[in-house]
């Protein structure tokens, strides 16, 4: 049974960092050296990165096992390679997914003359040793007409829809793009995960300090946790991009 509903703030402030002389990183679990025993997870989201590279650089080749991997760029353009002989160029409007399987490497450095950034999320597939894979899909016309839209989905219910198809049947990220006062409804689900890529929104739910009137501002960089999620209103204070995990199991079930 999933608990009484709780909506959790995490402030983009509050994320651990790492911090090099090409990347900044915030991340909103446990990663590498910044190791939360309370904080490894959320349903069946492992990670959750939030990177700015500097121009011309990037992660060299490094290697994944078992993960499916979705990259969204809001600015700047990241080139990917991998062994499974895939590359390509990442930019804003165009989603990436990579189903490491039973073992890829892969590089991604920011092309020259502009920083990127970008968040990288990593999700648990429900079955291991798959043969890796990739995909990437430019969605920008599809964010146009508003809504939450299904970018990367193994979920029954998106399939016809998603752009991209993860190996993971209880996990899905949709997208939405907000003018001022527009609004979307997060999906009814027992573990939701809201992402403020830019802007800010508020969130039905989400009390304002000391309880009083009003519903706090959720601002770029900030997440919103929720368990048993029963379709709360997210609703654009200014012109948003919000990033939302729908998952129907947590990692330990």
């Amino acid at each position: 049974m999933v608990p009484v509903t709780s909506v959790e703030l995490r402030r983009a402030g509050d994320r651990a960092n790492t911090r090099t002389d090409w990347l900044t990183s915030a991340h909103s679990f446990s990663f590498g050296h910044a190791y939360d025993p309370d904080n490894t997870h959320f349903g069946l989201l492992l990670a959750s990165n939030d990177d700015l590279v500097a121009p011309g650089s990037g992660f060299a080749t490094h290697p994944h096992r078992d993960l499916e991997i979705v990259t969204w760029v809001l600015s700047g353009v990241v080139r990917h390679e991998d062994s499974s002989g895939a590359s390509g160029l990442i930019y804003p409007g165009l989603a990436q997914r990579m189903s490491a399987g039973s073992g890829v490497l892969h590089s991604e450095f920011a092309e020259p003359g502009e920083r990127v950034h970008l968040v990288q999320m990593w999700v648990s597939p429900d079955e291991s040793g798959v043969v890796p894979s990739y995909q990437q899909v430019d969605v920008a016309e599809r964010l146009d007409g508003g809504g939450l839209v299904p970018i990367a989905s193994g979920l029954p219910g998106h399939a016809a829809d998603t752009a991209l198809l993860i190996n993971q049947r209880d996990a899905g990220l949709s997208i939405g793009r907000l003018g001022a006062g527009g609004w979307v409804q997060l999906p009814a689900a027992p573990f939701v995960h809201l992402f403020v890529a830019r802007g800010a929104v508020r969130v039905e739910g989400l009390a304002s300090p000391a309880g009083s009137a009003g519903t706090e501002l959720v601002r770029a960089g900030d997440a919103v946790r929720i368990i048993g999620c029963d379709g709360q209103r997210v609703t654009a204070v200014a012109d948003a991009e919000v990033l939302v995990w729908e998952m129907h199991r947590d990692l330990m079930q």
